[in-house]
């Protein structure tokens, strides 16, 4: 469950992603093109402490991008690449936005939603100390059907590149592959023999415009953990 608070944020989410999103390898659009939101969804960090949420934005009328989120209330050590900016949040106070690939936590809950066969979370809005429920504006199954408990990964075992419209993260316990312009069928990834690996799984998701399912995340379990 996520709980999410009537707060005014300086700058918005679009203010600090527009400064970002037009100098990353994989942006798609005109460059003075005004951002604008899609639709987005959350997971629930296991203890509690970060937020974790996904934008589906685009540039103008160009194509949709992915764009998973982390906020923080400090300052995630060692992880000042993947450092989007910081917001003023009126409820919570400063907050840390990160790019979700170099996040660990966004990692282990987008993998264990993908391997489990989870969903997003669901939404409650505080509503002068009620809790009232929000419809989330995209859906996201996985297509795993194992149970397992994913490991929250070191960050320095994380390896990041960028392998045309995918980022590709790689750790001792698993790949993962985040596309970054939505569209285009299954996604594929590069990276290691596929033979410690399990069989890929992949999160899709379905919004307003979304034809069909759309492929968002692959996720390879590694044999050994």
């Amino acid at each position: 469950m996520a709980l999410l608070h009537q707060a005014e944020l300086r700058p918005s989410k679009l203010e600090l992603l527009d400064g970002w999103v037009h100098t990353r390898p994989w942006f798609d659009g005109a460059s003075d093109a005004a951002l604008s939101t899609v639709a987005a969804f959350r997971f629930d960090d296991p203890a509690g402490e970060v937020g974790v949420e996904t934008l589906l934005i685009r540039a103008g009328d160009g194509p949709t991008l992915q764009i998973p989120l982390t906020y923080r209330g400090s300052p995630l050590l060692g992880a000042d690449a993947f450092l989007i900016g910081t917001m003023e949040h009126s409820v919570l106070g400063a907050r840390w936005v990160y790019d979700g690939v170099g996040d660990p936590v966004y990692l282990q809950t987008v993998a264990a939603a993908a391997l489990n066969g989870g969903h997003q979370a669901e939404l409650f809005i505080d509503i002068d100390g009620k809790r009232v429920e929000r419809t989330p504006t995209a859906l996201v199954t996985g297509t795993g059907t194992a149970r397992d408990s994913v490991i929250l990964p070191a960050l320095s075992d994380l390896a990041v590149h960028q392998d045309g419209a995918v980022t590709v993260v790689d750790t001792s316990a698993m790949q993962v592959g985040v596309r970054r312009v939505v569209g285009g069928g299954a996604i594929s990834i590069s990276g290691p023999s596929a033979e410690p690996y399990r069989a890929a799984e992949t999160l899709t998701g379905t919004w307003d415009g979304a034809a069909e399912p759309q492929p968002l995340v692959v996720v390879r379990h590694n044999r050994a953990h």
